[in-house]
């Protein structure tokens, strides 16, 4: 059986091709969205990320502010500059690098972004929009998930879905924006008994654990539909692809999957967040 390689890059730039109109006629109105992004200390992946996301921001036009905080910032200090950003008219989404130094306090940073500017979908308020079905910004990654779904036009109402993790910005959400169209959900994590049976039930499968090659090609259902969220070295997911393929009637590659979607993803919710700022005008 040919299985459907669900190509993130291809759903990545269709969403970036109705961003670059939707920019240009910000811009005709006086705004230019704008995202900053805080990097706390000299992590190099983090480095790397925070200069990837700048640089497709600026491919389509937004802004990208970039703030460089030392390794020995304190928790108060990168309050104040969250702060000033919230305060920033000219800001329109706030993201934090993450994971920060250890010394640093990040969830009380996460709840220092304005809901507004919250684009990364990082701050409890917006996890309990999202949950309740009316969150302006998810988190990327899961809004990245969604959006696959939803261009291949595959069927998630009255689907099994089997999410594999429970991370406050990855497995919990997802798991809500499943349910909230109509998905009867199943999230797994460490102290899941009997594992493999459980993932066996999925029409639909999120693998979002942070263990390389840790899903099993045995562990899916024929016909299931496999996404894979996880992101270790070497652009290895968190699917065994090769055996999980012949099973599954679609599933996103390790790279060019779930993640061209979630950086997408957080440009659009930055042009959204500039567009709500001109509705309040």
């Amino acid at each position: 059986m040919e299985n459907l390689i669900l190509d993130g890059r291809k759903v990545a730039q269709s969403i970036k091709n109705q961003l670059v109109e939707r920019v240009q006629v910000l811009k005709e109105k006086g705004v230019t969205p704008c995202l900053a992004t805080i990097l706390v200390g000299d992590d190099p992946s983090s480095a790397t990320y925070v200069k990837m996301k700048g640089n497709e921001c600026e491919k389509i036009g937004i802004k990208s502010l970039r703030i460089h905080l030392p390794k020995e910032t304190e928790t108060i200090e990168l309050l104040e500059t969250i702060q000033k950003l919230n305060e920033d008219a000219s800001v329109h989404g706030i993201l934090l690098q993450h994971p920060v130094p250890s010394h640093i306090d990040e969830r009380k940073a996460f709840e220092t972004i304005s809901i507004e500017k919250d684009v990364d979908g990082v701050t409890s308020f917006g996890y309990g929009q999202t949950a309740l079905g009316f969150g302006k910004y998810p988190s990327c990654t899961p809004a990245a998930i969604m959006s696959i779904l939803h261009f291949y036009q595959i069927p998630i109402e009255g689907k099994h879905a089997v999410v594999i993790g429970r991370s406050p910005i990855l497995g919990k959400p997802v798991s809500a924006l499943l349910l909230n169209e109509n998905a009867t959900v199943t999230t797994c994590h460490s102290r899941t008994t009997n594992l493999s049976e459980v993932v066996r039930l999925g029409d639909i499968v999120v693998a979002a654990v942070g263990k390389p090659k840790f899903i099993q090609g045995d562990w899916i259902k024929q016909g299931a539909v496999v996404l894979d969220a996880g992101y270790n070295k070497g652009n290895i997911g968190d699917v065994d692809y090769d055996a999980c393929s012949e099973k599954a009637s679609a599933i996103t590659p390790v790279p060019g999957g779930v993640g061209p979607v979630t950086i997408s993803m957080l440009l659009k919710h930055t042009v959204d967040a500039a567009e709500e700022t001109i509705s309040k005008h």
